[in-house]
């Protein structure tokens, strides 16, 4: 017996119904997890932070990497080694950096101020990159400090012949850095796809400084 001609069309309405309502649920689905991704990788103080990648030439989605895994935002941050802020300077560093690199010998208590202090974070991440020439480096000496980076490049447990890391021996450094370029991959497709994207793919440079470089002044 042939089934009714009611019946085919019955059925195959359904399985359209079916296919409408999946492709709905997932496109519900799809903008609240970029909306929980975004609660998550946030872009707060992003009035400092564009201000700081416009002066440095460091890319807003480096910045905000950097300060999620060194502080999640939190102003007033101090870590267990002194570390203060949202971009954790140690005091040291922020006076060489006041003094010595930009020249405006801030009061000590600026390392407070969040638009100083991610100010002066990104020029230090600009000069890092400016040494060293690739991010993943970059990371690393943020957390683990130049001198401790420079002596992993130069041994070859740690990098290669051409001067690359290739294992971090710190845990901590070593999350920091997975963290980071986890963060930063994050930010470039939540905000900045087909604008600063794909950084850490061809670690793209930038020119910051001049044939005067600070990294070669300060070697």
């Amino acid at each position: 017996m042939k089934k009714a001609p009611g019946k085919k069309t019955s059925r195959a309405l359904r399985v359209v119904l079916i296919l409408i309502a999946a492709l709905i649920f997932g496109y519900i689905y799809s903008l609240m997890y970029t909306a929980y991704l975004r609660s998550v990788y946030p872009r707060e103080f992003y009035e400092y932070v564009e201000a700081s990648s416009k002066e440095f030439g460091v890319p807003e989605q480096i910045l905000f990497a950097v300060i999620r895994s060194e502080s999640n935002f939190d102003a007033n941050a101090v870590s267990g080694a002194g570390a203060v802020g949202l971009m954790q300077l140690m005091p040291t560093t922020f006076r060489w950096i006041s003094d010595d690199v930009l020249g405006e010998r801030l009061d000590a208590s600026m390392i407070y101020d969040p638009k100083t202090n991610i100010r002066y974070g990104t020029c230090l991440l600009a000069w890092l990159h400016d040494y060293y020439g690739d991010w993943e480096t970059v990371f690393a000496t943020y957390n683990a400090g130049v001198g401790t980076v420079n002596g992993w490049l130069e041994d070859r447990r740690y990098s290669d012949e051409t001067g690359k890391l290739t294992y971090i021996p710190y845990d901590e450094t070593r999350r920091f850095v997975t963290l980071t370029k986890k963060a930063v991959i994050t930010y470039e497709k939540l905000y900045y796809s087909g604008r600063q994207g794909k950084l850490l793919a061809g670690d793209a440079g930038f020119v910051v400084f001049d044939d005067n470089s600070l990294a070669k002044k300060y070697r």
